[in-house]
């Protein structure tokens, strides 16, 4: 008799234990797609500016860019001593040897702290990348 109630109670066990967890599992907060709202303004060297609004998760502003590109968005970029430096934004090359040109950022009116790979993306984020001349 006692071997049937142990037996009895730990089927009960497991059957409350697997409940549980399928109440977790459906009634859980799930993540929201695109949590972030976030703006990326590009300014070419003509002075035009071009703005894509993201809805993004991005966790730094590489990933962001990379999701911009579903609005058209283009950017290349290549492997330096400092990371990644961009060399053209919407087929536009700056080119800093032969005339001092590169594509500045900014992040709320700021200029960024990292480079794309590392710069932080927070909600209300307004990132700016300009076409700028040295002097």
């Amino acid at each position: 008799m006692n071997k049937k109630k142990v037996i009895l109670g730990s089927g009960i066990l497991v059957i409350v234990i697997v409940a549980m967890t399928l109440i977790w599992t459906n009634f859980r907060e799930k993540p929201v797609e695109g949590s972030k709202a976030i703006t990326i303004e590009v300014v070419d060297s003509k002075g035009e500016s071009e703005v894509y609004e993201l809805k993004t998760d991005a966790e730094f502003l590489e990933q962001a860019m990379d999701e911009a590109k579903e609005d058209g968005f283009t950017y290349e970029a290549e492997n330096g001593p400092y990371g990644l430096s961009v060399t053209s934004v919407n087929g536009e090359r700056a080119v800093y040897d032969s005339d001092g040109a590169y594509w500045s950022f900014n992040v709320n009116g700021e200029y960024c702290n990292y480079g794309i790979s590392q710069q932080p993306v927070e909600d209300g984020d307004a990132f700016e990348i300009v076409y700028t001349k040295a002097e």
